[in-house]
């Protein structure tokens, strides 16, 4: 007997649900699987990881090697573990990320709400810029900073960050202020109110939702980063990748795999607790400045 249309539809619809799931499943593993194996190496002793059973649980688990990651492993010609740079990312990251925010809001309420000769043409240079590899203008800006006294400077990495984070930041305000109904701001301007006023007493609360994702974004980045670090933060204020780098290259004797492990987890921890404690945020923010652009 021949199933009915609508019998074969659910099946069909059944079978396309099952395969979504199993993707999603094999995603999930591809990215938990590397996760799984470092949380372990750290909590193995060096015995054990010699015994190259790569992914059975530690015996006798210890926090041994995080304790040595944090405290006491060696960065280079110093042995004072990873947390100096843990307090120098944060330096970095929430004034960067701070500053980077509000000039892209301001740039994105401007471009949206007033409206200039040259504002389309302003805006694609800047969204031009998200797409210009920072590496081609790291010389230029190295000799700019050396010039007015500014390199190797925390204010040096911090201006770095902020001005590559500008082009992206502008983008995402941009977009989501263009969603918002027009009605507002023509309201405001008949009763009266200027271009701060509007923008922070009526724009900036409205765009809590993108300021999460902005957030994340910028913190992510920021924390992440490796290169900019590197070059334009000085040896004073070198970020927590930097001296991730340092543990992991630099060797006395036996290198330590659970050390390496431990300080690379301890060095993901702040991005990885952003997005867990705000990542539906992050979802509902992208979704709420998508509709128009």
């Amino acid at each position: 007997m021949q199933p009915k249309p609508a019998s074969r539809r659910r099946t069909q619809q059944r079978y396309g649900r099952l395969g979504i799931y199993g993707f999603l499943l094999l995603s999930a593993l591809f990215f938990a699987i590397p996760l799984y194996v470092m949380i372990i190496t750290s909590m193995k002793g060096m015995p054990e990881i010699r015994l190259g059973q790569l992914f059975s649980l530690p015996g006798d688990p210890t926090f041994a090697a995080w304790i040595k990651a944090w405290s006491q492993a060696c960065t280079g010609v110093t042995c004072e573990g990873i947390q100096a740079g843990f307090f120098n990312s944060i330096k970095i990251t929430l004034p960067s990320v701070a500053l980077s925010i509000l000039i892209g809001s301001i740039n994105g309420y401007a471009l949206s709400f007033w409206r200039f000769r040259g504002a389309n043409l302003l805006f694609g240079i800047l969204v031009f810029g998200a797409f210009v590899p920072y590496q081609v203008v790291i010389y230029p800006m190295i000799i700019g900073f050396r010039e007015v006294g500014l390199y190797g400077t925390l204010t040096s990495i911090i201006l770095v960050h902020t001005m590559f984070g500008m082009p992206i930041m502008t983008l995402l305000f941009r977009n989501y202020f263009a969603s918002l109904p027009s009605e507002l701001f023509k309201a405001a301007r008949i009763d009266g109110a200027g271009f701060w006023q509007i923008f922070l007493q009526i724009m900036l609360p409205l765009a809590v939702p993108i300021i999460i994702v902005a957030v994340i974004l910028q913190t992510t980045n920021i924390w992440n980063d490796y290169l900019l670090g590197l070059i334009f933060a000085g040896s004073d204020n070198l970020p927590m990748t930097v001296q991730l780098n340092n543990i992991v290259t630099t060797t006395y004797g036996v290198r330590e795999y659970n050390v390496n492990m431990a300080a690379t987890m301890l060095t993901a921890a702040v991005p990885l607790a952003v997005y867990l404690l705000s990542g539906k945020y992050f979802v509902r923010g992208i979704a709420s400045g998508a509709v128009k652009g």
